[in-house]
């Protein structure tokens, strides 16, 4: 049997994909940390921002501007409507649904902006106002990944 070796395997340490997972972990937990009073978790508050600025969105395209698979996503908005933040509504055509905000939804985006504005001060602080942006650019960048053949 074939063993791989420790040399072979010398280079994964710098797996783009580890090290922004690695990086996704500690950085949700900060944010998690932050709102945590909210109940929210972060993935919770960032489709609550994109629905509220979008006012209604078609779930399908919610997904992609989210980078979401659509199954994963619907079962991610199960709670939020659960908890009545969100109701999902017929779209424009009837083979389409569209999500939107509630009242209680706009409310806890009140509570929940400043604990999340907390969390990004302490970012930017530790990582440095220039940094963070260049780290934002290059992780939008990254997303364009998504479409490469």
């Amino acid at each position: 049997m074939k063993k791989v070796t420790k040399k072979e395997l010398s280079a994964c340490p710098d797996c783009a994909c580890f090290n922004i997972r690695k990086a996704s972990r500690v950085i949700t937990q900060v944010y998690e940390e932050a709102m945590s009073d909210t109940g929210l978790r972060g993935t919770q508050f960032t489709v609550l921002v994109v629905v509220a600025i979008h006012e209604s969105i078609i779930i399908t395209s919610l997904a992609e501007k989210l980078v979401m698979d659509r199954t994963t996503l619907t079962r991610n908005l199960k709670p939020l409507e659960k908890q009545k933040l969100i109701e999902i509504i017929p779209g424009a055509d009837r083979r389409t649904r569209a999500v939107r905000l509630t009242a209680a939804g706009h409310e806890m985006l009140v509570i929940a902006l400043p604990l999340w504005k907390k969390a990004q001060q302490k970012v930017a602080k530790f990582m440095g106002s220039e940094r963070l942006d260049n780290l934002i650019g290059e992780l939008r960048a990254l997303e364009k990944i998504a479409v490469l053949p």
